[in-house]
């Protein structure tokens, strides 16, 4: 007995390409990673899991809580490296984020290399801590608000008709303009740190540093996992000339090191 429909070539190839494509969005389906499962995945302990699902956010788009969380699963999963170059990325991203700070510094306290920063001026160690008291960012809406305060003020200088309201207005918005230029300054001062920081961590055990950046070279010092180093030369392929916070320089190979 006939059909009473018909089976043509046309619905067949149709049913073909939904099939086709159907099958290519299953990939993506399967990877679409959110935030929650990673947070699931650390908070029940599995850490490895944790480390894997934040590494695929962390590649549609950076963020210091993703930075941050990464580096507490790298903790926890006992790769103190690992932590120490996550919790630095998070804290260039937000660096007046208290968690952040304290992350950090706790998990240098767990490194074998003690080392003594060299005396800086009074003044500026006070200057950098006020410029890293939040991102680039903040300051930029910080700088924003205050130009627009220091605007509003200015137009009750010059209207109101009070003379206590147009001195309100006048030395409010003086005080203003003040807040407004550091605000930038501290935006300009930390992006340009930014970009001028050349901060790489130590993932190898230990690293003998060498003097000349040869094999055979006399050894100069040893440094451990987890250590903080600002690279002061990269033109060649396999070195690094390096500098500690204590004013130490020498030379290691290329692979001992991650850049934050």
């Amino acid at each position: 007995m006939i059909p009473n429909h018909l089976h043509t070539p046309s619905s067949c190839v149709e049913r073909m390409l939904l099939l086709l494509f159907t099958l290519l969005l299953l990939p993506f389906e399967a990877s679409a990673i959110t935030k929650n499962d990673a947070d699931v995945a650390y908070k029940s302990g599995n850490y490895q899991q944790a480390i894997v699902d934040y590494h695929s956010l962390l590649k549609t788009g950076i963020s210091a809580d993703l930075y941050y969380n990464l580096g507490n699963a790298y903790y926890r999963s006992d790769s103190l490296s690992q932590a120490i170059l996550a919790y630095e990325r998070a804290a260039r991203l937000s660096p007046g984020d208290k968690d952040i700070r304290f992350n950090l510094q706790f998990a240098r306290s767990k490194t074998i290399d003690k080392l003594l920063p060299q005396d800086d001026v009074v003044f500026t160690t006070w200057y950098r801590s006020l410029v890293n008291m939040t991102s680039t960012d903040n300051w930029a809406v910080l700088s924003i608000v205050t130009i627009v305060l220091a605007l509003i003020l200015m137009l009750v200088y010059l209207f109101a008709p009070q003379i206590l309201l147009r001195k309100i207005g006048f030395f409010g918005g003086l005080l203003f303009l003040i807040i407004f230029g550091l605000s930038n300054l501290f935006a300009w001062t930390q992006k340009r740190n930014l970009q001028e920081e050349k901060g790489a961590i130590i993932i190898a055990p230990s690293v003998n540093v060498k003097k000349t950046p040869v094999q055979n070279s006399t050894d100069a010092f040893i440094l451990h996992e987890g250590t903080r180093v600002d690279v002061t030369d990269s033109s060649l392929k396999q070195w690094r000339g390096i500098k500690l916070s204590d004013g130490r320089e020498g030379w290691i190979l290329a692979d001992q090191i991650e850049m934050i």
